[in-house]
């Protein structure tokens, strides 16, 4: 694992990543290109791979890459979770399968970090049940990268947890935190939380709370207050807390627009021939618009507060998406930001505790 100092990560020794080589909608052909995107990068920072899935298709995929057959070890499964299964069922059935094989190797310490492309619903509740949650959490938040005027923003949650209260609000915040300062060598993020006005009198009875706690507990957050939804892309905060409900809606409704503009703007460039003429003089700033646009430059949600670091891909991701999300995984495991969320977390339950004495103390481990 690496120890990060600044900006730079001083490798000491191997970082190994577990891979859900079969998740996704399409599997190998798209995993397998992506660990190769970066291979420079993983040699120089000691990076190794678990690929868990059908041996013979991920030995197809690596034939087309072999520079990269010596950073990888294949564990075969022929077991695979249907994109379409439901949480339940996949808990039930899932053993052996390629993201429960990729989770275990987490647990049992042979992987510092799990990511999968595959089932979102299946994910969650799997790692749940085999890395356990931090403390006295619940269920883990899920962060997503927002392309914003300046530099990502993280907001969460994005669509794991639909109701949530003050207290779990406040612990997305905590969570941000550490991610957010993990990811992008931010020393002090600005969080605030998402609501429909920058008055105090403004947003739902939970965000109210949250806000009170923030503000009365000294957390060590830098935090700024609310933020409005049309902030988001402005980038006037590093980290957005807001319930799942409201992260996933926004979310979805700005990868709808996204793509509506990035539509209109080809149609409207290749309508006559002197917009095809006005287009091709343009193509270099063109390029360079539809890669802000393009969601696989901020591909890989981590799943926070587990008790290990496992990052979700987008289903339908392409090779550059999930070597993306494969580095957000190795920044997480060569950080700090586990055990920051866990110091931070017992600092909120203690401010907890004593403004309500008869509240118990979080166990140190869930497990």
């Amino acid at each position: 694992m690496s120890i990060l100092r600044g900006a730079r990560a001083v490798v000491a020794e191997t970082t190994t990543i577990s891979i859900d080589a079969m998740g996704g909608d399409h599997g190998p052909p798209v995993v397998v290109p992506g660990v190769a995107r970066h291979a420079d990068l993983w040699r120089a920072r000691g990076v190794r791979f678990l690929l868990h899935g059908d041996q013979a298709r991920i030995e197809a995929e690596l034939a087309q890459v072999p520079s990269i057959r010596a950073l990888c070890e294949i564990r075969h499964t022929d077991k695979v979770i249907g994109m379409d299964a439901k949480p339940a069922h996949a808990m039930r059935r899932g053993a052996g399968t390629s993201l429960w094989n990729a989770l275990e190797s987490v647990r049992d310490g042979e992987a510092q970090a799990a990511v999968s492309s595959g089932n979102t619903g299946a994910l969650m509740a799997i790692a749940r049940l085999i890395l356990r949650m931090v403390g006295e959490l619940k269920r883990p938040a899920l962060v997503g990268m927002w392309p914003t005027l300046d530099r990502p923003c993280s907001v969460l949650d994005v669509g794991a947890n639909v109701d949530c209260d003050a207290e779990r609000l406040v612990e997305f915040a905590i969570m941000g935190d550490a991610f957010h300062r993990a990811l992008h060598r931010t020393e002090h993020p600005s969080i605030a939380l998402l609501s429909n006005g920058r008055e105090e009198q403004k947003g739902s009875e939970a965000v109210r709370a949250a806000d009170r706690l923030l503000r009365e507990n000294s957390l060590g957050l830098n935090y700024q207050g609310f933020v409005e939804g049309d902030d988001l892309s402005k980038g006037v905060a590093d980290v957005v807390v807001t319930d799942g409900f409201v992260g996933n809606v926004a979310l979805k409704t700005a990868e709808g627009i996204g793509r509506y503009v990035a539509a209109e703007l080809r149609a409207a460039l290749t309508a006559t021939l002197v917009d095809k003429i006005g287009a091709a003089i343009a193509s270099g700033a063109l390029r360079r618009l539809r890669d802000r646009l393009d969601p696989s430059s901020v591909d890989g949600g981590p799943l926070l507060g587990l008790n290990g670091v496992v990052v979700k891909s987008h289903g339908g991701t392409n090779a550059k998406g999930f070597g993306n999300a494969i580095r957000v995984a190795v920044d997480l495991a060569q950080s700090e930001c586990g055990s920051e969320i866990q110091r931070n977390l017992q600092q909120l339950t203690a401010a907890l505790t004593e403004r309500s004495p008869g509240r118990a103390p979080a166990p140190e481990n869930s497990e």
